[in-house]
């Protein structure tokens, strides 16, 4: 899978750009704020039809512009495919593969699968549920159309009980439909439990060779899926939770609340693990993350680093970049040194300056 070019126009700090990649590594060099990310962005967005920073679509559009459009070229299985959005401050983005227009996001997913990797990656361990699920979360929903569906279906149901029940202090004649929404929200979470189970299954034995290796074979790192309520318990949790959930006018039980552990050695390093097993461990993951994809798609996904390097010592970079030979990927940073250093096979560099790219010459 490649990503042969981006096109962008009043997307960001960028009024009109046009890059082609190479196959192989791309580095994206330059002081800070100048477009860096931007770019790796906007190259995440053209898959996923959402930012990795979570901004809104308005944000995303250039200062002072009403609409912003994006262009991604991207090579499958031997087939291109254009991607193209059209992205408005007061309306939904508009999305077309080779210029067929599409009326579901999920529509695009598939054709571009990527996995990124920011300096706020390597705090995922340390930080809280919400993060790891959505790292869960963002994977799955670039693999399994359905888990998509489900996740969005999960999502409007969970927010219609928790208006229910903040309804609920002033209508309390409204109390019958409560277990219309209960029986709704159990058949939808319980489909996202099983199938964040088996990622996370699938994901176990990977992640604990990476890490056995990256850490010099002295530390065994086990991966668990951490269930607010399993599937099989989910509906006598929910209803003995009813009565705190009217209490605080939220649902207290249910995916949305579920987590991943990290143990070595039987402890729990998110709480009591160093800051070293902590980035070791997110490092792992995010590299196990390649190799399932690569593993369920049948290809590699695109690789998107971002300044990541700067934030590991020399042996973890090394093992990062001894692990990419093979996959095209985009790499931003401030400066070269890393690589000279480190003599790694550079295809193509560009240097980014105030929302200009000019492509410079191979470092020897």
């Amino acid at each position: 899978m490649i990503l042969k070019s981006i096109e962008l126009k009043n997307y960001r700090n960028y009024e009109a750009l046009k890059i082609d990649f190479d196959e192989g590594t791309n580095i994206l060099f330059g002081d800070n704020a100048q477009g860096k990310t931007n770019l790796l962005e906007a190259a995440y967005l053209s898959g996923t039809t959402k930012s990795h920073r979570g901004s809104r679509d308005r944000e995303l559009i250039r200062f002072g512009e009403e609409e912003a459009h994006l262009r991604a070229v991207v090579i499958r299985s031997g087939r291109e495919y254009q991607i193209d959005m059209h992205l408005k401050k007061n309306r939904a983005k508009g999305i077309a593969v080779n210029r067929v227009p599409i009326r579901r996001a999920g529509e695009l997913f598939g054709i571009l699968n990527m996995v990124f990797f920011s300096p706020e990656d390597l705090n995922i361990i340390k930080s809280g549920p919400a993060e790891r699920r959505r790292f869960l979360d963002a994977e799955l929903c670039q693999l399994d159309r359905i888990y998509l569906s489900d996740l969005a279906d999960y999502n409007k149901i969970l927010n219609h009980r928790n208006k229910l029940l903040k309804d609920l202090v002033y209508r309390p004649d409204l109390e019958d439909t409560l277990p219309v929404w209960d029986m709704q929200l159990l058949e939808t979470g319980k489909k996202i439990i099983r199938r964040r189970k088996q990622f996370v299954e699938d994901l176990r034995e990977l992640v604990h060779d990476i890490h056995y290796r990256i850490s010099g074979e002295r530390e065994e790192l086990v991966l668990s899926y951490e269930a607010n309520a399993d599937d099989g318990a989910f509906e006598d949790a929910l209803v003995g939770a009813r009565v705190r959930d009217r209490k605080m006018c939220q649902t207290s039980v249910g995916p949305h609340r579920d987590d991943l552990l990290f143990t070595i050695g039987g402890v729990d390093i998110r709480r009591f693990g160093s800051q070293g097993q902590q980035r070791t461990s997110a490092l792992s993951l995010k590299l196990s993350e390649i190799e399932l994809v690569r593993t369920v798609i049948h290809d590699t996904p695109v690789l998107l680093l971002d300044d990541v390097l700067s934030e590991l010592d020399s042996r973890r970079q090394n093992y990062l970049l001894n692990s990419i030979g093979e996959i095209q990927t985009m790499i931003t940073c401030t400066g070269l040194d890393e690589f000279v250093r480190n003599r790694f096979q550079i295809n193509r560099v560009f240097q980014v300056m105030n929302g200009q790219i000019s492509e410079k010459g191979l470092c020897s």
